[in-house]
């Protein structure tokens, strides 16, 4: 049985050094013989949440828009890689907002203190980010450890299982995706 991989591209540019981890991600995968599809999140139409609270009761948002398809695809995939600029130590508010309108996806409010899972264990995600900050002060200003900590939230509260959080950090003058940032990428597939 094939694996299908879902990578998210988080990021207005397609063609910066999000995108082309995104691509070092789907090209890996396609090696390992997963089944690709890339969704661009700022190509589709998806709403913001309005806080109703009804997708925590049977996990569907009461929207229409482009979502749907989406939820399908992260609730029946193998894996999931969502890239994702680092903004101000988080995420950019298009990514946020899938957050908040897949958040009954991926858990089940179920009356209790501690919502419950949605997603596999055995359903594994990875995270990419790309910051302007310099290596390792990206870190230790919390820039992209910001990003991939509201990235793993995410994943984690739904059940997933992580396979592995990547920065490239100091990109203001990159041309092209540092060869040492690929090759994590590419490991995480072998």
């Amino acid at each position: 049985m094939q694996k299908h991989l879902l990578a998210i591209l988080g990021s207005p540019r397609r063609h910066g050094r999000i995108a082309e981890m995104l691509q070092s991600a789907v090209s890996a995968a396609e090696k390992a013989g997963y089944i690709t599809e890339t969704y661009d999140l700022y190509n589709k139409n998806i709403g913001y949440c309005t806080g109703c609270m009804a997708c925590r009761r049977d996990g569907i948002c009461r929207i229409n828009d482009d979502l749907p398809e989406l939820r399908e695809k992260l609730l029946s995939c193998d894996m999931a890689v969502l890239a994702a600029p680092t903004y101000f130590a988080n995420v950019p508010a298009t990514v946020k907002n899938l957050f908040d309108r897949l958040s009954g996806a991926v858990m089940d409010d179920n009356n209790g203190l501690i919502p419950k899972p949605r997603l596999k264990r055995s359903q594994r995600y990875l995270l990419l980010t790309a910051c302007t900050t310099p290596a390792p002060f990206d870190r230790l200003a919390g820039q992209s450890s910001g990003c991939l900590r509201a990235m793993n939230e995410f994943f984690s509260a739904g059940g997933m299982s992580c396979a592995g959080k990547i920065a490239c950090a100091g990109t203001r003058n990159l041309n092209k995706l540092p060869s040492k940032v690929k090759r994590r990428i590419e490991r995480v597939f072998k």
